[in-house]
């Protein structure tokens, strides 16, 4: 894992809003996401997970510190720059319900596009090896209102896919699928980190399968970060706390969460 190069990393900043009071979310925070790894976002609701991806994402500055994307501070990149180096799935984007599903992944090539915007034959072939790879092809000339949640998130990974960066973030990806749809969403941003060698970031509350297919895990609990793979986690006892509330247990034998 660790020979594997690093894309992102964050070296104790400080994250939070600066014209609030109490506005410091965490401080200290140190996180690394290398090539070709899939690493989920855990933590209880109001913790500040969305806070943290924005500022990883370069949607808000850390209070102090630096995010180094490829080595480079996050905000030396110019808005095209960046969007040639990470893309988003953010919950709170709604695509335009009038697009074709092909229109909404074509989307991912606008950092690339000349000011006009037109197509080439390598955006178009990227495209449809997007659409491809996550299963969409057969939705390519339906309206985005026309399709499922679940068709809708794949989609979106479609165009992030079409937007050829080497990190992708999502944020709550798996909110309103059935737990089929669920499992088959993380299976697909698993093989796409090892297959397409990306280093995927994702943030969820669906706890036990998190800790079932994810690489890594960051584990985000009041104040701090805490990241590794579930055996490095367990050995640390880094789950047993992570809710304030005695009706839930973590099971580290058995690495899930119980609910009494």
């Amino acid at each position: 894992m660790k020979s594997r190069k690093v894309i992102l990393h964050a070296d104790n900043i400080t994250i939070g809003y600066s014209d609030k009071r109490g506005n410091i979310v965490a401080e200290g925070v140190k996180l690394t996401l290398r090539k070709g790894t899939f690493t989920t976002l855990i933590g209880a609701n109001g913790i500040g997970k969305s806070t943290l991806l924005r500022t990883l994402s370069g949607l808000q500055e850390p209070l102090s510190g630096d995010v180094l994307l490829k080595g480079q501070p996050l905000f030396n990149y110019s808005p095209n720059q960046l969007a040639q180096e990470l893309s988003l799935v953010l919950t709170e984007t709604l695509p335009n319900g009038n697009l074709t599903v092909y229109e909404l992944v074509a989307l991912g090539r606008q950092p690339y596009t000349n000011w006009i915007g037109s197509l080439n034959e390598y955006d178009n072939a990227l495209i449809k090896k997007s659409l491809r790879l996550t299963d969409t092809t057969h939705l390519s000339h339906k309206k985005i209102n026309e399709i499922s949640d679940g068709q809708l998130q794949n989609v979106l990974i479609a165009r992030t896919l079409a937007q050829d960066t080497s990190l992708i973030i999502l944020d709550e990806p798996t909110t309103h699928l059935d737990l089929p749809h669920k499992i088959a969403l993380l299976r697909l941003l698993k093989n796409l980190a090892k297959k397409q060698d990306k280093s995927i970031l994702y943030s969820t509350h669906d706890l036990d399968l998190a800790l079932q297919m994810s690489e890594e895990i960051v584990v985000m609990k009041k104040g701090h970060l805490e990241q590794g793979s579930l055996v490095e986690l367990n050995e640390r006892d880094s789950l047993s706390d992570l809710f304030d509330d005695e009706n839930i247990f973590y099971d580290k034998q058995n690495s899930r969460f119980i609910y009494r």
